[in-house]
């Protein structure tokens, strides 16, 4: 509940307040707005239960309402979580976690270790169908539990009692307690499950352990979380609600913001941060961020299937720097590669002059089997956003002027879209990015094997997927540094998507909002905000 205070006011004193009052701080139907965090969050979220979301705006609201064994800190360095401590056994493969004493589900009910391993069991289980279970790939027993060859009990955790949690691995992974903090990874709340199904995230239903408990949800409109008083650092958040939403344009989210409506924004519009520094200056956060923009191919069907020299061809033809400094504006990266810059190794990438790589666009074209007489009809799905189809009228147009490549565009709400991608029946070409779940290259390279759930190419190469084996299995840094290379080049080599460009966070942040800070993950939790 909202906290008022009880204040006797003069009319004239009245009408004061609402003369100085500055604009940027009214909501409307709100008296309370010093403890209302306000957030633009791109699209709507798909689900809030955190073993079956995908999505960057599902993310953002399930950091917010939901915590793992560990979490992060305003930087993005990790930190204990509902563990208060945790030690790693010297073969990298046991991992003991310290609960804290007074956890609890947002209902009052006691959170124990046995709420961890029903939740990891859940999130790996086939039947839950989880898109991100493969972050738990390294536990012990996980992928034969995925496959649905071994029942879940046998999954490599355990509980001595009911504040400690051991959790062994098939092999070391270095990047495992990152992964802990992913939503996958998040514990949810059985009985709830048990009664109520898949409406068990629904408000009135939802059980959260985090700094914030759902309370309204208006479909395409706005998320409402309130302050969580059983989370056990409670008294140190300082906002009592955060409502998040649903953006699909830019510009939209931009004039909210302008207006007051919004105290902080999921992106900045196209070619408006140089307006925005000279009218808003010390508002835009610009930073380097674990993302690559990029379309992907259906390689299960014509007619991309089987034909390399075409996919080649069509990434070649793309001039990557229009797209960034004309059509974007806001300091994104063309992308030479798959690897987003700054993942941990770094990858190198020879360049090419402009005019070799439309000769060799031309080369491929024909080699495949089109021309200018015989050009190539194809289709482009992509999600309703202005900007992406900015990009997509602005690739499809290189496409026509450079080899008479012929495009259809298919503009589709978030969640048909995604059925699509997934059911490889319809799509051509379509459009994606992907955000690392934690900072190292095989966040980004494993999405490509053969069993991911989200490698919607239908992508299957048993030497990509021996090289991903050995990437995750190798502790050795020069030689894991050498093998992310390969793999790399392999992908690119095989053409099996086109890397566009690297994603940069971009948001802008009302100068009464305070505890921003840029991290790589963007990842940034309500708790750690307040305003002065």
């Amino acid at each position: 509940m909202k906290r008022f205070k009880s204040t006797t006011v003069s009319a004239l004193s009245l009408l004061f307040l609402l003369l100085v009052l500055p604009i940027s701080s009214v909501h409307a139907g709100e008296t309370d707005s010093p403890r209302v965090l306000h957030r633009g969050n791109s699209t709507e979220p798909v689900t809030l239960d955190p073993h079956k979301s995908e999505d960057v705006s599902s993310g953002n609201i399930l950091r917010d309402l939901y915590e793992g064994l560990v979490t992060e800190d305003a930087t993005g360095k990790l930190i204990p979580g509902a563990a208060e401590k945790w030690s790693i056994s010297d073969d990298g493969l046991h991992y003991t976690f310290q609960l804290r004493n007074c956890l609890a589900w947002s209902n009052g009910e006691a959170l124990t270790a046995a709420d961890f391993i029903f939740s990891l069991r859940r999130a790996l289980d086939p039947e839950t169908a989880a898109p991100m279970a493969d972050l738990l790939a390294p536990i012990v027993n996980a992928r034969e539990v995925m496959s649905g060859s071994m029942p879940v009990e046998q999954l490599g955790v355990e509980m001595p009692d009911s504040h400690t949690l051991i959790i062994h691995l098939q092999h070391p992974a270095p990047w495992f307690l990152q992964v802990l903090s992913h939503p996958v990874a998040f514990p949810v709340y059985a009985t709830s499950l048990v009664k109520n199904g898949d409406k068990a995230f629904s408000p009135g239903n939802l059980a959260s352990n985090g700094s914030w408990q759902l309370q309204q949800w208006v479909p395409y409109e706005k998320l409402v979380l309130q302050r969580n008083s059983a989370h056990y650092n409670s008294d140190k958040t300082s906002f009592d609600q955060v409502i998040y939403y649903p953006i699909d344009s830019s510009n939209n989210e931009f004039s909210r913001y302008r207006a007051g409506e919004f105290d902080w924004t999921d992106t900045i519009p196209p070619n408006k941060l140089a307006w925005i520094n000279k009218n808003l200056p010390g508002e835009a956060f610009i930073s380097p961020y674990l993302g690559t923009y990029y379309y992907g191919f259906n390689l299960t069907r014509a007619p991309f299937k089987n034909n390399n020299d075409l996919r080649k061809a069509l990434s070649l033809a793309i001039d990557r720097s229009i797209i960034t400094e004309k059509i974007l504006a806001n300091g994104e990266i063309p992308a030479a590669g798959w690897l987003s810059p700054g993942l941990l190794p770094e990858t190198q990438h020879p360049s090419s002059s402009r005019e070799d790589q439309l000769k060799q666009a031309r080369e491929f074209y024909k080699k495949a089997g089109y021309s200018r007489d015989k050009p190539l009809r194809t289709t482009l799905h992509y999600n309703s956003s202005e900007q992406n189809k900015r990009i997509a009228v602005a690739i499809t147009s290189m496409w026509k002027k450079n080899l008479g490549i012929q495009v259809e565009l298919i503009n589709e709400e978030w969640k048909v879209f995604l059925n699509r991608r997934k059911s490889k029946v319809e799509t051509q070409l379509y459009r994606a990015s992907w955000i690392a779940d934690y900072n190292d290259a095989g966040s980004f390279l494993s999405l490509f094997t053969s069993n991911h759930a989200k490698n919607d190419t239908g992508y299957a190469n048993p030497d990509y997927d021996a090289l991903i084996n050995q990437i995750e299995t190798t502790m050795d840094e020069v030689k894991r540094g050498e093998l992310i290379q390969q793999a790399e080049q392999l992908l690119l080599e095989d053409q099996v998507i086109i890397p566009i460009y690297h994603y940069v966070s971009r948001h802008l942040v009302k100068p009464y909002i305070k505890g921003y800070q840029a991290n790589p993950l963007d990842h940034h939790y309500s708790r750690d905000m307040y305003r002065n």
